[in-house]
């Protein structure tokens, strides 16, 4: 039954109870149901205030009691892949009086988190982990004779990465007591796609399975010694016959026990099931559970796309809180140049890792379908996979968030920077991203990337520069790679037409005598910002807008070091081995050691989660810290 709220607070008798799951091991079935129903409506109350993952969670809130109600948590490791089903999870792990924190600045955090709680087993954000960490975790405990048992919960869509069956296959070969259930809802955060995907929706309820087996017997009885040979081999090879028609083939295969499937929703089967898999499977074992994304609230199950990631809402439509004029994004303006240009140059070809409309790739997708590839959570593979596009002589534009390009570093290395391949790299999601913290701030690109021979780098100061750039990089004949930053950018309108840059070439945006500022990307306005105020000062700051991270461009930049005597560098990136330590080499490459420099930059540790404006104040790269920064150097001679 769906549920139907208020946002008047609701009484929660039993929720209010609960502090650990030692509360909930003693409730009879018809408690814990009626349990679930009260974290459905506190889950909806809370997540339209803050925002957050609202879909996932709903949609294993029988699978979390049901796992902690028969495993013996925090002793058994409960794993949560990525991490974002995991609300209800720590409403019932000792955080529920501060849930209303969720996803704030110095509140909790949206994902399983070490450091915040025991229950946590280890750190997600991240899809295709959880096997991996589950298995080390029981080969650890089976060396140090610790009974305690491992359980990973992974999502069909990040099942369709490597890397987790890179965990199968050695789960299978150690035959150790693994647990794995397979949360199968048909969705990551765009729909699921693949021959993968497809397999594991072969699905059957037990009742039809049953249905199916007991006409299939009767038929054979009915003929002769044929008939009777078939069912005894099927009666002494019932696994056989339940793997043909599911996915439990695929897994028996990789030496899984294979369970299901089994309807999520329904507590009393599940926790049969898990205590039956508990107390007498020996070796590995897979459940694979069918839950329903968005469960208990029909907006959510109704888009759950929509509610996958979701800020705050109006609980009685479903519809988000916000201003009523859309601010253009330069996500909206990837989206809008790739679509055009493709409309335009038949060789572009677009590569979505299952986020096709958080990557403004919609419209690209519906207008040259032919033309579109969405993978599923395969960076390693979208990488190698647009190299062998190019290598045939297309150009393909890799779409992906700068937190996630991490995963595909090796490739773009190898399969596109060494054999210089016209490959894009668009890069959504550069610098902090807000609540989502530290797993998902695309705070490393920059260092990462510049390091790379033959990779070209761009970073535009606003979504139009972005749409110029993105012409540029299809328009070359080698790697290339835009930075740009979640969310709206300033107040311009989109181009009419492209323009092709020069290759490394930088633009002067105001002249000065006394101080040198070069921001990167999103900071070039804060620091046409920081320059105004300066000039107030009597204090005259020339401001250069690089574009180019990689190649830098040595004469402009060179120049103005010199006449100037100071620089200050701004980055939404990490300081070390990011856009000021690359202007620093070019300094040294120059001579003009003698050239004061400050690097506005983040610091050396992992940032914490909180509003963009926010983060950026507590690294020092907004208008204030910068104006502060010029005038110390100022002071310094």
């Amino acid at each position: 039954m769906l549920v139907h709220t208020t946002p008047a607070r609701h009484k929660t008798a039993l929720l209010d109870t609960v502090d650990s799951p030692e509360d909930i091991r003693e409730m009879p079935i018809p408690e814990l149901e009626k349990l679930a129903q009260e974290i459905r409506i506190a889950l909806i109350e809370s997540v339209s205030q803050t925002g957050g993952h609202l879909g996932p969670s709903l949609g294993v809130v029988e699978l979390t009691l049901a796992l902690h109600y028969v495993f013996d948590t925090p002793r058994d490791r409960l794993i949560w892949d990525v991490g974002h089903q995991a609300y209800a999870h720590k409403m019932i792990t000792g955080r529920r009086k501060n849930f209303h924190t969720l996803r704030q600045y110095q509140g909790l955090s949206g994902f399983p988190k070490i450091s915040e709680s025991e229950y946590d087993a280890f750190e997600t954000g991240h899809s295709s982990t959880s096997i991996s960490a589950a298995l080390g975790m029981t080969i650890a405990k089976d060396l140090m004779q610790d009974k305690g048992r491992a359980i990973a919960v992974i999502g069909d869509g990040s099942m369709t990465a490597g890397m987790a069956f890179e965990a199968l296959n050695q789960a299978g070969h150690l035959d150790k007591n693994l647990i794995v259930i397979l949360n199968d809802n048909e969705m990551s955060i765009s729909p699921n796609v693949g021959a993968l995907s497809s397999f594991l929706s072969r699905k059957l309820t037990g009742r039809t399975m049953r249905r199916l087996k007991d006409h299939l017997v009767e038929r054979l009885g009915q003929l002769s010694n044929v008939g009777e040979n078939i069912l005894t081999v099927l009666k002494k090879s019932e696994e056989s016959f339940k793997s043909f028609f599911t996915p439990g083939m695929l897994f028996e295969a990789l030496k899984f026990d294979y369970i299901g499937p089994l309807p999520g929703h329904n507590l009393a089967d599940l926790i049969d099931t898990f205590e039956t898999v508990r107390d007498t499977i020996q070796g590995p074992a897979l459940i694979h559970v069918l839950t329903t994304k968005g469960k208990g609230y029909e907006p959510a199950e109704k888009n759950p796309g929509a509610f996958h990631g979701i800020g705050p809402f109006d609980i009685y439509s479903g519809k988000k809180i916000g201003s009523e004029k859309k601010q253009l994004t330069y996500t909206d303006a990837f989206g809008d140049a790739i679509t055009r240009i493709g409309g335009t140059n038949e060789k572009v070809v677009a590569i979505s890792a299952a986020m096709v409309a958080g990557t403004g790739l919609s419209g690209f997708a519906d207008a040259y379908p032919e033309r579109f590839f969405d993978v599923g959570i395969a960076e390693q593979h979208a990488v190698t996979f647009a190299a062998g596009l190019a290598k045939e002589g297309l150009h393909p534009v890799v779409a992906v968030y700068s937190t996630f390009f991490q995963r595909a570093y090796d490739q773009i290395i190898h399969d596109v920077c060494i054999p210089n391949l016209p490959v894009t790299l668009a890069i959504d999601r550069a610098g902090v991203v807000g609540a989502d913290g530290p797993t998902h701030h695309g705070v490393f690109d920059i260092s990462f990337l510049r390091i790379i021979p033959n990779m070209l780098l761009m970073a535009p100061k606003d979504q139009r520069e972005l749409q110029h750039m993105l012409y540029t990089a299809i328009n070359h004949q080698g790697p290339s790679a835009i930075r740009y930053p979640r969310g709206a950018g300033e107040d311009v309108e989109l181009a009419s037409r492209f323009e092709e840059l020069e290759i490394g070439k930088g633009e002067l945006l105001c002249e000065g005598d006394d101080i040198l500022l070069i921001p990167v990307g999103n900071r070039v306005h804060p620091a046409l910002r920081a320059a105004a105020g300066l000039e107030k000062l009597g204090i005259h700051a020339a401001v250069i807008n690089p574009r180019f991270i990689k190649p830098l461009d040595r004469e402009l930049i060179c120049y103005w070091a010199v006449k100037t005597g100071r620089i200050v560098t701004i980055e939404d990136n990490a300081r070390q081995g990011g856009f000021g330590s690359a202007v620093l080499e070019l300094l040294s490459r120059c001579g003009l050691s003698g050239v004061k420099t400050k690097l506005l930059a983040h610091p050396d540790r992992f940032i914490e989660q909180g509003p963009q404006k926010t983060l950026w104040r507590n690294s020092s790269v907004n208008s204030v810290s910068i104006t502060e920064a010029a005038l110390q150097l100022m002071k310094e001679g």
